[in-house]
């Protein structure tokens, strides 16, 4: 196995188990990092207070925003929380704040995935549906109530693919099927953003940064599921990495 030429940053969550906190990350983002990129991933901590954001990424060739079970606490996006029995992580929304600022301004390549496609809304000055199946005119978007992952995170409905764009230039197509397993959404769109596909209830399902001067994207679904057995889910890792690789030429000359 040759050497991992990218080191590529991926926040932690924070859980407690038992009486001790823990900082973790999904094993199929990390996964899905090694096998589809060739990258090394290193986990990131939702330290914020106790790490320098800025000197840590500096050492980093991009930065990936994973899924969570936790929702952004809304007072991020200046809305009171509706939520009946809300699953927080106010640990892991410092963390990536912090990070995705420290990211902006030294232009790392970012991708986002999920809660990460949510957090760098949120970061960059938009908003979110805290409950997108109460929206009028919205579908369920959530995950199917079965045990099975298979199900899980097989295709749930096609989105639509902004013409030009990155996604469509991936898939050489107008329209792919995606996986669904998330309840918030995006309602306001941060104004440095601009849509890369959509669902077909209208919901922004992947966006990018509004200009070229860094390669920020982010999806609504998981990419990272059997990402070597879709080759439009592998195209998108595969654009990260290329990006990556483009800034490290950049930097290092």
């Amino acid at each position: 196995m040759s050497k991992p030429s990218l080191l590529i940053g991926a926040v932690a969550d924070y859980r407690m188990i038992g009486q001790h906190g823990y900082h973790m990350a999904g094993d199929k983002y990390l996964r899905a990092m090694t096998s589809a990129m060739g990258a090394l991933p290193v986990i990131l901590p939702a330290m914020t207070a106790d790490i320098d954001a800025p000197v840590l990424l500096s050492r980093l060739d991009g930065l990936l925003l994973t899924g969570g079970y936790a929702n952004i606490e809304p007072h991020h996006y200046g809305e009171e929380n509706q939520e009946t029995e809300p699953l927080r992580d106010p640990r892991r929304d410092s963390a990536s704040f912090a990070l995705i600022n420290a990211a902006m301004d030294i232009k790392l390549p970012i991708l986002g995935i999920c809660r990460g496609f949510q957090e760098l809304n949120v970061a960059l000055g938009g908003s979110l549906h805290q409950q997108v199946q109460d929206v009028d005119g919205l579908m369920d978007h959530r995950e199917p109530s079965v045990v099975e992952l298979e199900t899980r995170y097989g295709p749930s409905h096609p989105v639509r693919l902004v013409e030009g764009g990155y996604l469509q230039r991936c898939a050489q197509a107008d329209t792919v099927m995606v996986n669904s397993l998330h309840a918030q959404g995006v309602k306001r769109l941060a104004g440095e953003l601009t849509v890369e596909a959509v669902a077909e209830d209208g919901l922004i399902e992947a966006y990018r940064l509004d200009n070229d001067s860094q390669f920020l994207l982010a999806v609504q679904w998981h990419p990272e599921w059997k990402v070597m057995e879709n080759p439009f889910y592998r195209s998108i890792f595969k654009l990260f990495e290329q990006a990556c690789h483009s800034q490290k030429r950049i930097e290092h000359g």
